[in-house]
C-alpha cells in the first residue's frame, strides 16, 4: 500500500489528474506495455491520458451493483463485464441475511446484466473488447471512496485470468486504498486522502463525464489495437 504523502493542490480537471497518475505510474511500468482498463464514466478521460502517455490500449470495465431489493444501496454482489465476458461476484456475507438468497440474486442480476449490456452497446459500438487473460492491466477511476466499484471489476478481471493489476486512481479517500490494496498488486495515487469528504473535493473542474465522451476517447484508442 502507498504511503500517505504530503496533501497535494486540487486537480485543474480529469485530464491534469491524467497527467499526475501516469507520472506516478512511470516507475511501476518500466519495460511493460499494458492494457488500460477504466471504470465509466469518470475514469475514462483520466485512463485516456495515460493510455496515452504509454501508448497502450484503453477499454473499459463496466460494473454493475447487485442491490438488495428492498435496500438498493446494500449490494449483494456485482456484474461486471471484461472483454466482452459477464462476470459475476457475489457478497456472501449481505447474501446470508437475504431470504431466499439465490432466486432474489438472480432477479436482480438480470436486470442489471440488461443494462450492463445496453451500456456495453453504447460505448463500444462497433469495437472489439480487448483480451485480458494473462496481462498487465492498470484499473482505473477519477477516485475512490469505499473502493466496492473498484473491488467488483478486480474481482472479474481475477477471474478474467489477468497476471497482474495495478489499481490507479487520482485520489483514495478514507480506508479505499487498504481495501483495495488487499485484492490487488499494486495500488499507485499521488494523494492518499483519509479525511476529504468527497473524490470531486479533489478536483477544481469535476462534472459529469456525457456517453458522447466516453465513446469519442474509445475510439481515438482503436489505433491502438482496440479490439479486432
Amino acid at each position: 500500500m502507498p504511503t500517505p504523502q504530503p496533501e497535494p493542490e486540487r486537480y485543474t480537471d480529469r485530464e491534469d489528474a491524467g497527467r499526475q497518475l501516469a507520472a506516478a505510474l512511470q516507475p511501476r511500468l518500466a519495460g511493460v506495455r499494458p492494457l488500460i482498463l477504466a471504470l465509466p464514466r469518470g475514469g475514462v478521460p483520466v485512463a485516456g491520458v495515460i493510455a496515452d502517455a504509454f501508448g497502450a490500449p484503453l477499454d473499459v470495465v463496466l460494473v454493475r451493483k447487485v442491490g438488495v431489493p428492498q435496500y438498493p444501496e446494500l449490494a449483494m454482489g456485482a456484474i461486471a463485464s471484461i472483454g466482452g465476458t459477464i462476470e459475476t461476484v457475489r457478497n456472501a456475507e449481505v447474501l446470508a441475511g437475504v431470504r431466499d438468497a439465490e432466486t432474489v440474486f438472480s432477479a436482480v442480476a438480470e436486470r442489471e446484466r440488461a443494462e450492463l449490456l445496453r451500456r456495453e452497446q453504447l460505448y463500444r459500438q462497433d469495437m472489439g473488447p480487448l483480451l485480458v487473460e494473462g496481462e498487465t492491466v492498470v484499473l482505473v477511476d477519477d477516485g475512490v471512496a469505499t473502493g466496492a466499484t473498484m473491488l467488483a471489476g478486480v474481482a472479474a478481471l481475477r477471474k478474467a485470468g489477468v497476471a497482474r493489476i495495478i489499481a490507479a486512481a487520482p485520489v483514495f479517500l478514507g480506508s479505499g486504498a487498504q481495501v483495495v490494496s488487499e485484492r490487488v498488486d499494486e495500488v499507485v495515487s499521488p494523494w492518499l486522502a483519509p479525511n476529504l469528504p468527497a473524490v470531486g473535493s479533489a478536483y477544481e473542474t469535476f462534472g459529469q463525464v456525457p456517453d458522447e465522451e466516453v465513446r469519442r476517447l474509445l475510439h481515438e484508442a482503436r489505433g491502438r489495437s482496440l479490439g479486432p
